[in-house]
């Protein structure tokens, strides 16, 4: 009862973060982690028996992760107007990572002396955006600012992921392992589109008054069987949530009138209501459990700050590069560059033979944060810059800003 009781009080806590987090424009994930280390020290200052929760914490990231990327995926439009935007946001997820990864690992090598491609292994967590953090944080940015978010935050999950698993899974790096990997991106894209197909059906016909969770489920089914045999699964997640998304781009095509697509356009925005709830729960309990296992001295780690600080310089001198290269206003994107869930469960996935002395807990911890803090007090910034703006221009036209509705600033 006592656990029952705490759950929803935590997760209630969790819910006022999300409602107040466009306010206070303090990233939810931060208040999270600060929860859970109070929930810790409070069950230690009390004397209050946790059992070891750290298993959990894996198993809460992978279907986080899951739900995450088909949440973002369920938000993106494609049509021809978006082909620009979603060159840019692949471009920008993609090069950044590739090449920050590779500095990043020189750099454990270079230091350290390790061999590179554990040092690259090691560098590939700190290079991934976290969409879980990104994307709730930039709701109140202009509409084209939220897609690219969206579009960059999703794909530099999923190219993070595949990296990693490309890069842990081989030995050599040969013509015939680019080739083995190749094949293994069209097999996943053929097992997506048939899934896809069988999955969008059974939401369309199956009549029961249950019908969404168990195609969340056989969803995270095939994405646990697609990871047994080393395949990039999170493909199938983009692709399905991308198919089911954009029904109506292909309502001309004859054979698509089996679907009912207007039925099944119903089916599917109730689907997504599930879909962002159900991310909701796990996104809060993932981090509010990191913030759990937290140790005081992991944060304020002096062996391992000056690392953290480094690491943060590079990430935001990538990230200035690839807005201005790519010709997206710099303010206020340059600070949502956040890492998180996929830095944690990467880290996590590397085996303890394999992890450098350097990249610890602290490490990754101090690196979270400190995004983290600087995308809030960026975004806070931000905000109030264009609120002065605003001011600016409605007394130029003769107008008390003070008059106006709140609404327009």
């Amino acid at each position: 009862m006592t656990i029952i009781i705490s759950l929803c009080i935590l997760l209630l806590i969790a819910y006022l973060f999300d409602l107040t987090a466009s306010y206070t424009k303090i990233p939810s994930v931060i208040l999270l982690l600060l929860l859970g280390w109070i929930v810790k020290e409070v069950t230690v200052f009390f004397d209050i028996p946790i059992p070891d929760l750290s298993s959990t914490l894996p198993i809460l990231g992978t279907i986080g992760l899951i739900l995450i990327v088909l949440e973002g995926a369920l938000e993106l439009e494609l049509n021809s107007s978006k082909i620009s935007l979603i060159k840019k946001s692949v471009l920008g997820a993609l090069i950044p990572l590739m090449a920050m990864s590779f500095a990043l690992a020189y750099a454990f090598h270079y230091f350290g002396g390790y061999p590179f491609k554990t040092c690259l292994t090691n560098a590939i967590p700190f290079c991934v955006i976290s969409s879980a953090i990104a994307i709730p944080s930039v709701r109140n940015l202009t509409s084209d600012q939220r897609e690219f978010t969206i579009y960059e935050s999703s794909m530099s999950d999923i190219f993070g992921v595949i990296f990693f698993n490309f890069i842990i899974y081989n030995t050599d790096f040969g013509l015939e392992t680019f080739g083995y990997f190749s094949l293994e991106i069209l097999l996943i894209i053929t097992i997506s589109l048939i899934a896809t197909f069988l999955l969008s059906f059974l939401l369309n016909k199956i009549d029961h008054h249950i019908k969404f969770v168990p195609i969340i489920l056989l969803v995270i089914l095939i994405y646990e069987i697609s990871k047994i045999f080393h395949l990039p699964a999170l493909i199938f997640i983009l692709v399905f949530g991308l198919a089911i998304g954009n029904l109506d781009e292909i309502k001309h095509l004859k054979w698509t009138q089996s679907f009912r697509l207007d039925l099944l356009n119903k089916e599917v925005a109730k689907f997504k209501e599930l879909t962002i709830e159900a991310t909701f729960i796990i996104r809060a309990l993932f981090f509010m459990l990191f913030g759990f296992l937290i140790k005081t001295s992991e944060i304020v780690n002096p062996d391992t700050i000056l690392w953290a600080l480094g690491i943060v310089t590079v990430i935001f001198a990538f990230r200035f590069l690839q807005l201005l290269l790519s010709k997206i206003p710099i303010f206020p994107l340059l600070f949502v560059a956040p890492r998180g869930l996929i830095t944690i469960l990467l880290f996590l996935s590397i085996s303890t033979d394999q992890v450098l002395p350097l990249v610890n807990k602290s490490l990754i911890i101090q690196v979270i944060l400190l995004t983290a803090v600087i995308m809030m007090i960026g975004l806070m910034a931000s905000a109030k810059h264009r609120e002065i703006i605003i001011k600016e221009k409605l007394r130029a036209k003769h107008i008390n800003p003070e008059t106006e509705d709140k609404q327009i600033l």
